[in-house]
C-alpha cells in the first residue's frame, strides 16, 4: 500500500500534553513538513510545551478555538492544509463530572466544525482524492466503558459504552468522524489510546499528582481502594503510532494503541514512590504518604487494550516498558523542583 506523506499539517491542541509531543515528533521525523498548530491555550495547554523544536521555522502557532469555523476555514486555505491531526479536547474526567457542557462544546461541536471545514475545503473546493488528504482523530479507550477482571481487553470491535460525560463526548466525536467517512467519503482514520504518561502532563493527572505529592510531603490521593486498573502508554510511543497510522493506516479504520502495561492505580503509586526513594530519598519511604480518598462517581473499574490489529497490520508495538517509562517521567518532574 502506498504511504501517505503529509505536506502541511494542522494539529489541533498541539500545545497540550500529547499534542506537543506529537508536534516535536513529526517536525523531527519529516524534514519537509509544515505544522500549523491551533490551540486555545486553556488550562491544559502551554507554549512552554513547545520549546526546543527541531525546526521552529516549520511550526506556525495560532491561538484559537476549533469551534471557530471562519478561523478553521481560513487556516486550511491560507496554508493549503492537506492533513488534520485532531488532539484538541477536554479530557479531564473529574472536570466533566462537575461541568459537562464544555465537553460537549469542545469535543463534539469542535470536532463537527473541523469535519465540516475539511469536507468543504478538500472535497468540495479542491476536489481532492482520498490519497491527497487525511483527517486523523485521536480518541480514548474510555469510549468502550469498563471491564471486569475476567473480561478480555478492548478490541476495535468492542461496542461503545461510555460511562462519564467525558467519554460520552469522545464517543460522540468518534461516531461523527466515522459518519463523515461513510457519508461523504472524507478520508479519515481514528486511534483509541490507553492512559498516556510522560513529561509535560497536566498537573491534575494521576502520575504528576503522585510525584508532586511525594516531593511536597503531602498525602498522595488514591481513589477508592486503588485497585482500578489502567493500561499505561508512554507518550512518545503513542506519537509514533499515530504517525504510522496516518502514513500507512487504512482509510476509514480505527486502531487501538496501548502500552501492554496494565497496572492498578495503587501499584503505579507504589512504583513511583520506590523510584523517588532512590533518586530523592526522604526521611521516610514515600509510600507512607499514600491516602485513599472517596471514589469518583461512575469510576470505571478496568481498561485494557488489545493492540493485535496495529501490530499485525502496521508492525507497531510499544518500545517503552512501564519501569523505564516511569523512571524517565519521575526524573522529569523531580528536576522541576
Amino acid at each position: 500500500m502506498k504511504k501517505y506523506i503529509p505536506k502541511v499539517m494542522l494539529v489541533t491542541g498541539g500545545a497540550g500534553f500529547i499534542g506537543s509531543h506529537y508536534v516535536r515528533e513529526v517536525l523531527a521525523k519529516h524534514p519537509h513538513l509544515m505544522v500549523v498548530n491551533l490551540d486555545l491555550l486553556t488550562y491544559a495547554g502551554s507554549l512552554n510545551n513547545l520549546t526546543h523544536l527541531s525546526d521552529p521555522t516549520r511550526h506556525h502557532f495560532v491561538k484559537g478555538d476549533i469551534r471557530d469555523r471562519q478561523l478553521v476555514d481560513n487556516l486550511l486555505r491560507q496554508y493549503d492544509v492537506d492533513t488534520i491531526v485532531h488532539f484538541a479536547a477536554e479530557s479531564h474526567v473529574d472536570r466533566s463530572i462537575t461541568g459537562p457542557a464544555v465537553f460537549i462544546e469542545t469535543n463534539v461541536v469542535g470536532t463537527l466544525t473541523l469535519l465540516e471545514s475539511a469536507r468543504t475545503y478538500w472535497l468540495d473546493n479542491k476536489k481532492r482524492s482520498a490519497d491527497q488528504c487525511r483527517f486523523h482523530h485521536i480518541s480514548t479507550d474510555e469510549v468502550y466503558g469498563t471491564l471486569t477482571e475476567q473480561d478480555p481487553a478492548f478490541t476495535e470491535k468492542t461496542a461503545y459504552a461510555p460511562n462519564s460525560p467525558y467519554s460520552a463526548s469522545k464517543a460522540s466525536a468518534d461516531h461523527l468522524v466515522r459518519a463523515y467517512f461513510e457519508t461523504y467519503r472524507l478520508p479519515i482514520t481514528i486511534t483509541n489510546c490507553s492512559n498516556n504518561y510522560g513529561p509535560n502532563q497536566h498537573a491534575e493527572k494521576l502520575m504528576p499528582t503522585i510525584v508532586r505529592s511525594c516531593l511536597a510531603q503531602k498525602p498522595i490521593p488514591i481513589y477508592g481502594n486503588g485497585k482500578n486498573k489502567r493500561d499505561w502508554l508512554y507518550v512518545t510511543d503513542h506519537c509514533e503510532a499515530i504517525d504510522l497510522v496516518i502514513e500507512s493506516g487504512k482509510i476509514g479504520e480505527s486502531y487501538n494503541i496501548g502500552g501492554n502495561a496494565e497496572h492498578q492505580n495503587l501499584e503505579i503509586a507504589q512504583k513511583i514512590c520506590g523510584i523517588l526513594d532512590n533518586i530523592k530519598p526522604a526521611q521516610n519511604p514515600y509510600a507512607h504518604l499514600i491516602a485513599f480518598v472517596t471514589d469518583r462517581p461512575g469510576h470505571d473499574w478496568r481498561y485494557a487494550i488489545d493492540i493485535s490489529k496495529i501490530q499485525s497490520a502496521l508492525g507497531w508495538q510499544p518500545k517503552t516498558d512501564i519501569q523505564s517509562g516511569l523512571v524517565k517521567m519521575v526524573a522529569f518532574y523531580a528536576a522541576l523542583t
